[in-house]
């Protein structure tokens, strides 16, 4: 009977989780394109890049204990990038190959930053969706964590950093069009924003780039990396003592969140045809960590989840709640944080644990 106990917790450990993904990926790319209307689906997406970002936070705050409150900086990078795009591709649609967004004529001199002219190239711009975050988050965790800043002062910093992100985004009106941001894009690496085919097929994407990402963590989990995360996590002078570099290991999931991060804010941009600085600034940030947490950090669909309740209750009260629904939603916060610590994803395994001390203490 023990080894069938046995048995049986190790494929629920090996084939849980793909089964809790197969369900995500049957409910986003089946079940939702076919019940919902064109509108709430998009909104569905919007939803989607948040959870994308929420994967990646999972991964390093859930699983590395670095509380990234900074996440924004690297979604704007990806969405900035991917609206410079798409910018690029309305202007050449209607004035030519060597067009300029409008809005540099608007603000500007009818000129066109040098470092803006990369971004014609639709391949170009896929590879610094990916690519740009992890030069930065490179070398920001690098100066970071060898000098061994973590807890409050790395959540503290890592949240500046959006701050001042965002200020420069305001403050660069002529070449990122400051407080209004990017918008008013008409196509999707040739395909029309305004067909509701070509909107579906982006939130597909979407849907998909998220199962991309619960399965890579999935991977990582598992890994020997997965475990020494948690190792350093729980006891990093042990770990140091052992053989290795914590600094590494914590700069390897940060990379990676910050990657995932952009990936979110690239399909962000053309699902809602706008990315600005309140959408990467620390507000935001705090947004993000708040799905994470809400779902619960330390688990592989929690962060997804609750990013995704998350971003339907916001809707759902401001729709229903015009002028009070921020308060119902940071009542439902401080009700997660009291009763449900760990998120609302570990709430049946503190039931059963509950439920098995009280029998011991029969």
């Amino acid at each position: 009977m023990n080894n069938l106990l046995q048995t049986g917790q190790r494929l629920g450990r090996t084939w849980g989780p793909l089964l809790g993904i197969a369900i995500v990926a049957i409910a986003l790319l089946v079940v939702a394109p076919a019940v919902l209307s064109p509108f709430r689906l998009n909104n569905l997406g919007k939803y989607v890049c948040w959870a994308i970002a929420g994967v990646g936070i999972g991964l390093a705050w859930g699983r590395g204990g670095m509380l990234v409150m900074g996440q924004g900086v690297f979604f704007g990078l990806g969405g900035y990038a991917m609206a410079m795009h798409l910018k690029l591709e309305a202007a050449m649609a209607t004035g030519g190959p060597d067009a300029i967004p409008d809005f540099m004529v608007l603000y500007g001199d009818g000129t066109m930053p040098g470092w803006w002219e990369p971004f014609r190239s639709g391949p170009f711009t896929l590879f610094a969706i990916l690519v740009l975050p992890a030069i930065a988050a490179t070398i920001l965790g690098f100066a970071i964590f060898k000098r061994r800043v973590k807890g409050a002062y790395f959540a503290i910093l890592t949240q500046a950093l959006a701050v001042a992100f965002a200020t420069l985004l305001v403050a660069t009106i002529k070449q990122t069009g400051g407080f209004n941001g990017l918008n008013q894009f008409t196509q999707f690496f040739g395909y029309n924003l305004y067909d509701p085919v070509n909107k579906r097929m982006i939130y597909s994407i979407a849907a998909v780039l998220l199962i991309v990402c619960l399965v890579v963590v999935w991977q990582l989990y598992r890994s020997r990396f997965g475990e020494l995360l948690v190792a350093t996590r729980d006891a990093e002078e042990r770990v140091r003592f052992l053989g290795h570099d914590p600094a590494n290991i914590k700069l390897v999931a940060f990379v990676v969140a910050a990657v995932m991060a952009s990936i979110g804010g690239a399909m962000f941009a053309p699902i809602t045809g706008i990315i600005s600085p309140s959408d990467v600034d620390a507000t935001a940030s705090i947004f993000l960590i708040a799905g994470v947490a809400l779902g619960g950090r330390s688990l592989l669909l929690g962060p997804a989840i609750g990013a995704l309740a998350v971003g339907f209750g916001r809707t759902f009260l401001s729709e229903s709640f015009p002028d009070q629904w921020t308060y119902f939603l940071g009542l439902l916060f401080i009700v997660v944080i009291l009763f449900f610590p760990s998120g609302l994803g570990s709430s049946w395994s503190q039931l059963t644990s509950r439920l098995r001390t009280k029998e011991v203490a029969r």
